[in-house]
């Protein structure tokens, strides 16, 4: 996921503001990390660059 993608996406629960936590990172890319709202406070995690942003209860948690 490129940073830039922040000034487009929202929640999608509230459509407020996301704020980004960076957990592994390339020169362009997040990798890992995770979105959460700045009203809300839902978490939505970003993995292998792709940020899930379906409401809690549309996810699908798969244990390793």
């Amino acid at each position: 996921m490129k940073e830039s993608l922040l000034d487009v996406i929202c929640c999608p629960l509230d459509k407020n503001e996301l704020e980004l936590d960076v957990e592994d990172r390339t020169d362009e890319e997040i990798l890992e990390g995770t979105l959460t709202c700045t009203e809300c406070g839902e978490a939505y995690p970003i993995e292998d660059g792709i940020p899930n942003l379906l409401p809690p209860d549309m996810r699908e948690e798969t244990s390793a």
